[in-house]
């Protein structure tokens, strides 16, 4: 078949598709028009008394056999036989099957219901009982049309278009596969899991602003929005480091905060423009305590929603439970690329390195930078199981303390499991001194085109200068560690409404 022949047909075919959705959808309206010709405009309902949910009915079957019970959910299929029809209805805990005869419900009931569609919203009265067949349902005695579905649920939800698809419109997904709703559901409990484990720790949550002066507390191309009543440019926070560390100062010894934070770049499986952070400061201690805390949070979590700390992601086993793994970037980069950083000196034996080894490297990058690009380059893929990569170069930690014996190396850690950053952590800097002169290297470095580099947050130095105690502190993705925890290989499989492009007509 020739390729214009191949499109034709498949143009032909898209055409009856359309013809034959656009005869459903003037069907649906054309049965509302009747409904409400007739004075049964569903959409008049206010208010619907349910007794009990799907999965309750169920699980607690022999309790509440033979009892009557109001449920309500969407019509998910229909079986008619006659004078007799079963349906399947889903409703926000599960599924639940209902037997709707004529000569229970009356026959004008009865023949309201017949016209009634899939996707229709109902409530059903009735006594539970168990099918010939074994099937665990409702004998119905009364039927309510509660709302009317005017689109059709679609037949096949598969593939990489109708994956797109899926993202665009998450209400039908969710109505159409129930596994979606579960991963949202751990979503909640995991958040829930977050705070409970930090407030049994002592730590209080709080609130910082989302609309900042400058960029800042991250290394990323910030969003820029306009304030009319100052006249003034604003950036949506990139980070929520900064504001949390100006409580350290005040006075609170150990905060929190989960929010939303925006960065301009990318899309892919691991990134969304915005995406949901946790960030915790703990006064009088330092990176230590923080992969601790990280450590014991995450175990937490994965016992209180999944049950257990050993975990599936696709084929690979993680083990949660045993002790995560240390090991420092020079050490990471020598065991996986052979080459030993400890033994550079110079940036020019850098450079000459990272040239044998075909690492490309900007002018502008440091010693610190190549060996993180070495680091990158070689390392991270292998590293599966928790692992915590400490003593980050200052070059790439600007808010970082640095190790007292290594000037030139930090108090840092990124928690990495399955290839992937989840946590990044420091022994904050507390010296407004040396604060001051990491942002003017920043400055600078946007001066000359870095994009992602920090502004200088003189306000934050202030605060610096009135003195903050030693503090550890620790940024984990939400997102990412919910991934982890549900086998959900896409960010946006994790975000009930990802970033998307608009479909134009």
């Amino acid at each position: 078949m020739s390729e214009n022949k191949k499109a034709l047909q498949e143009e032909m075919s898209a055409e009856e598709e359309q013809q034959k959705l656009s005869e459903v959808l003037q069907i649906r309206r054309d049965k509302l028009a009747a409904l409400k010709q007739e004075g049964k405009d569903p959409f008049v309902v206010t208010t619907y008394q349910r007794t009990a949910y799907a999965e309750q009915i169920v699980a607690r079957f022999e309790e509440m056999e033979g009892r009557t019970v109001s449920v309500a959910g969407r019509i998910m299929s229909k079986r008619g036989m006659g004078k007799a029809s079963f349906i399947d209805l889903r409703d926000s805990s599960g599924r639940i099957q209902s037997y709707v005869r004529q000569d229970h419900v009356g026959e004008e009931a009865y023949a309201d219901f017949k016209k009634w569609d899939i996707g229709d919203i109902i409530g059903v009265e009735g006594e539970v009982f168990r099918t010939q067949k074994g099937e665990i349902s409702i004998k119905a005695a009364k039927i309510q049309l509660l709302s009317k579905s005017l689109l059709p649920l679609p037949e096949k939800w598969h593939g990489l278009k109708d994956t797109e698809l899926r993202y665009r419109q998450r209400y039908v997904d969710l109505i159409v596969n129930p596994e979606v709703k579960d991963v949202f559901v751990k979503r909640s409990k995991i958040i829930s899991a977050i705070r409970s484990y930090l407030e049994g720790k002592g730590y209080l949550e709080v609130e910082t602003p989302v609309l900042h002066t400058i960029a800042g507390g991250a290394a990323a191309r910030p969003f820029i929005t306009h304030h009319n009543a100052l006249d003034i440019d604003m950036y949506l926070r990139i980070a929520l480091e900064l504001h949390l560390k100006r409580l350290i100062v005040g006075g609170f010894d150990k905060v929190y905060e989960i929010g939303r934070v925006f960065r301009n770049e990318g899309i892919d499986t691991r990134h969304n423009p915005e995406f949901t952070l946790l960030e915790l400061y703990e006064a009088y201690t330092d990176y230590n305590g923080m992969m601790e805390i990280t450590e014991g949070m995450i175990r937490h979590c994965a016992h209180a929603v999944l049950g257990t700390g050993v975990i599936h992601y696709g084929d690979v086993e993680i083990d949660l439970d045993k002790p995560f793994a240390r090991m420092t970037m020079r050490e990471a980069v020598k065991k996986y690329s052979g080459v030993d950083f400890s033994q550079v000196q110079t940036l020019e034996q850098a450079r000459a390195l990272a040239d044998e080894h075909h690492i490309a490297y900007e002018q502008r990058h440091g010693k610190g930078d190549i060996l993180n690009l070495f680091f990158e380059e070689y390392c991270e893929a292998n590293l599966i199981q928790p692992v915590f990569i400490t003593e980050h170069p200052v070059d790439i930690s600007p808010l970082s303390k640095r190790k007292p014996s290594e000037p030139e190396y930090t108090e840092r850690f990124e928690l990495f499991i399955l290839g992937r950053e989840h946590a990044n952590a420091f022994s904050e800097l507390n010296d407004p001194i040396d604060q001051r002169g990491r942002f003017e290297h920043q400055a600078a470095l946007k001066a000359a085109g870095d994009d992602e580099a920090n502004d200088i947050d003189e306000d934050f130095l202030t605060a610096l200068e009135y003195g903050m105690p030693p503090t550890g502190g620790m940024g984990l993705g939400v997102d990412r560690l919910v991934m982890l925890l549900t086998d959900s290989v896409s960010i946006r499989d994790v975000l009930l409404f990802p970033t998307m492009k608009p479909i134009k007509d």
